[in-house]
């Protein structure tokens, strides 16, 4: 079962949402939120796999909590936080990306594609709607960063075949689209880009994305 917080300060949005996750057998909601504060403390105190975090939230933006939801303390969590967000909130996306989100969506996104989006995301397997974010990350990598890049020798530690399978997760593809592009199976699709992300300290494939722009593997 995959548990679920909702974030959101309007009512209505809330309730929707809500519903629409407990119309699957596999997801529940674990708590709701309306504020950014209130979201970081139902997150630290009902651990759910997802949290569906709006950009602007009261008190604290969904950014920050974001940020704290996704570092601590007491330390770095495993609970994936995806943004909901709208085309013309493009910098909060971008801010979200630093501050840890693995993913996010537009709010006018029909259900169906809701729930496979939480499930992607607990899963951490793949990125969310590939066109989205291929622009997003190519306008993302093109924009100054707060903080200096990390060294390109962060690469050296992996393999010829893994900076391919990391360009091709940097393109926004999917394990069954790397696994079609190079010739190989998904499953060892798959297991290069678990690698990258212990070779690489990534939590998920969203920060591999950022990690293969800021190392200047891939540009925009």
């Amino acid at each position: 079962m995959i548990r679920v917080v909702v974030a959101d300060n309007q009512a209505l949005v809330r309730a929707g949402l809500c519903g629409t996750v407990e119309t699957a057998p596999d997801l529940t909601v674990v708590g709701e939120a309306v504020t950014g504060i209130q979201a970081v403390e139902l997150a630290r105190r009902q651990r759910p796999d997802v949290v569906l975090m709006d950009v602007r939230m009261p008190d604290m933006d969904g950014l920050e909590a974001t940020r704290l939801i996704t570092t601590g303390p007491p330390g770095p969590s495993d609970i994936r936080v995806l943004m909901l967000t709208t085309f013309d909130l493009d910098e909060y996306v971008y801010g979200a990306l630093r501050h840890g989100a693995s993913g996010f969506l537009l709010k006018d996104t029909p259900p169906l594609e809701l729930l496979a989006a939480i499930r992607v995301i607990a899963a951490g397997d793949a990125l969310l709607a590939p066109g989205i974010t291929r622009r997003l990350i190519g306008e993302f990598a093109a924009r100054p960063t707060p903080s200096p890049p990390p060294a390109a020798d962060l690469l050296q530690a992996i393999t010829k075949r893994e900076r391919e399978v990391l360009t091709l997760v940097a393109e926004g593809l999917s394990n069954s689209e790397i696994a079609e592009r190079l010739h190989i199976g998904t499953g060892t699709a798959k297991s290069h880009v678990g690698h990258l992300l212990t070779k690489l300290d990534a939590r998920d494939r969203v920060q591999l994305v950022v990690l293969a722009y800021r190392t200047g593997l891939v540009t925009a």
